[in-house]
C-alpha cells in the first residue's frame, strides 16, 4: 500500500489521536496533506491545520475519504459516531479499516455496530490500544486485528505508528489487562516521579531539579531492565547493600504496601475496561 494513494482518517482530534498525528510527522511516516481529522469544535484542531492537515467538523467526510480511518472517541459516543458517518449518503466501494482506540470494546462489538448502520460496506478492524508517551516518540502500541486485514494494511499501520510507538501484536484477550498496563501506566509512573521528586525536595533539593532527576532515573531504571535481563528483584537487590540507604527505603515502601497498590491499580484499570466494553 503506498502512502501517497491512500488517505488517513482520524475521527476525534483528542490527546490520543494528537499523540499518534505528531508520531507520524516526526517519522515522515504520511503526508500530512493526505490527513484528514473531524471534531465538534474547528477551534480544537488548529494544531491539526498549523502541521498541513486537513480538518472538518463533519464526521462523514472522514468515511468519505479516507482509506484507514482512526477512532479516537470516548467510548459512550460510539454508536453516535457510528451513525454521523451516513450524513453524506454515499455509495462506500472501497475497504475501509477502522482503527479503533476505544478502551474495552472489543472488535467483534465494533463490526456489529458499523454493519447495522451500514450494510454492504467492505471493512475490516484493527483495535489498538497506544499510550501517550508516543508524543514524544516513546510509546508503547498493542495491537490485535480481526482476522480479515491484509499484510499490505497492516504495514502501513505498523509505518504510521513505528516512530513513535514500540508495537507489538497481542491476542484481544490481552488488550484489557496488558492495555491497562501500558497505557495507563504512565499516569501511576508520572505519580511516582512527582513523588519521588516531592522527597528530594523536603530534602532541600530545588524543585526543577529534583523532578529531571526523578525522570532520568525512572528511564534509565526501565533500560535496566530491558538491556540486562535480569530480573527486577534481582536488580532491585544489587543496588540493596547490607545495613545501606537503599534497603532502608525499601523497607518504607514495603511498609507503605507500594507492590500490593500498584497491583491493585493495574486491576482496577483492568475491570473498569471490561466494564466500559460492555
Amino acid at each position: 500500500m503506498d502512502s501517497d494513494n491512500i488517505n488517513v482518517g482520524f475521527i476525534g482530534g483528542g490527546n490520543m489521536s494528537t499523540a499518534i498525528f505528531k508520531g507520524i510527522l516526526k517519522s515522515d511516516a504520511h503526508p500530512p496533506s493526505k490527513i484528514l481529522v473531524s471534531g465538534p469544535h474547528l477551534e480544537n484542531l488548529k494544531y491539526w491545520k498549523e502541521m498541513g492537515a486537513n480538518i472538518t467538523n463533519i464526521n462523514g467526510n472522514v468515511l468519505d475519504t479516507c482509506d484507514i480511518i482512526f477512532l479516537g472517541v470516548k467510548v459512550n459516543k460510539l454508536d453516535d459516531v457510528i451513525r454521523s458517518l451516513l450524513t453524506n449518503n454515499k455509495s462506500i466501494e472501497r475497504p475501509i479499516t477502522f482503527v479503533s482506540m476505544l478502551a474495552g470494546v472489543k472488535t467483534e462489538k465494533l463490526q456489529k455496530s458499523i454493519k447495522m448502520n451500514y450494510p454492504g460496506i467492505k471493512f475490516s478492524v484493527i483495535r489498538i490500544m497506544p499510550n501517550t508517551p508516543m508524543t514524544v516518540g516513546s510509546g508503547i502500541c498493542l495491537y490485535t486485528t480481526d482476522g480479515t486485514v491484509t499484510s499490505s494494511v497492516t504495514t502501513k499501520l505498523l509505518s504510521l505508528l513505528r516512530g513513535s510507538s514500540v508495537l507489538e501484536k497481542v491476542p484481544e484477550s490481552y488488550m484489557d489487562s496488558l492495555g491497562a498496563l501500558t497505557a495507563c501506566g504512565p499516569a501511576y509512573m508520572y505519580l511516582v516521579i512527582e513523588a519521588l521528586a516531592d522527597g528530594a525536595v523536603k530534602q532541600g533539593v530545588p524543585r526543577a531539579m529534583a523532578m529531571r532527576h526523578a525522570a532520568e532515573m525512572v528511564v534509565g531504571s526501565g533500560q535496566m531492565v530491558l538491556k540486562s535481563g535480569k530480573h527486577p528483584g534481582l536488580l532491585k537487590d544489587e543496588v540493596c547493600s547490607p545495613g545501606g540507604s537503599t534497603i532502608c527505603g525499601i523497607a518504607e515502601l514495603e511498609d507503605g504496601k507500594l507492590r500490593a497498590t500498584l497491583i491493585k491499580a493495574v486491576e482496577a484499570s483492568t475491570k473498569k475496561n471490561q466494564e466500559l466494553g460492555n
